[in-house]
């Protein structure tokens, strides 16, 4: 009988402190970060108010992304139209090179452009600029 008795008070102890190690567990520690693309260095003017910079027709332009974005999942857009566009990549980041398209001559131009990370995440950014006419 006493072996039950002493048992009791062992299993009740046991449990609580069972109990207290699985709450300290925290499921989101174990999930990776994904760091998103940053984009960098657009080597056009972007248009703003005071300085109403333009900039020529068909213009080239590039700008630079971060070693983690996958290259593959780069998109580039203005005014609902995919602009063609060239990738050169090194382990310190992917350039992307693209001219503007003839028809965008004389008008308001927003650049869009969006990328994935290689765990995933994904980032979109945009540039308003002003095309010259011809």
């Amino acid at each position: 009988m006493k072996v039950t008795k002493t048992f009791s008070p062992m299993l009740l102890i046991a449990a609580a402190l069972f109990t207290n190690t699985a709450y300290a567990y925290d499921p989101g520690e174990t999930e990776v970060a994904c760091k998103k693309p940053q984009f960098r260095d657009f080597s056009l003017p972007v248009y703003s108010e005071p300085e109403k910079t333009e900039v020529a027709p068909e213009a080239a332009f590039s700008f630079t992304l971060s070693p983690w974005t996958d290259p593959n999942t780069i998109q580039l857009t203005a005014k609902k139209q995919n602009i063609d566009f060239t990738v050169e990549s090194n382990s310190s980041f992917h350039r992307v090179n693209a001219k503007l398209p003839a028809a965008f001559a004389g008008n308001f131009v927003r650049i869009n452009s969006s990328a994935k990370a290689v765990l995933g995440c994904s980032d979109k950014i945009g540039w308003l600029i002003k095309v010259a006419d011809q």
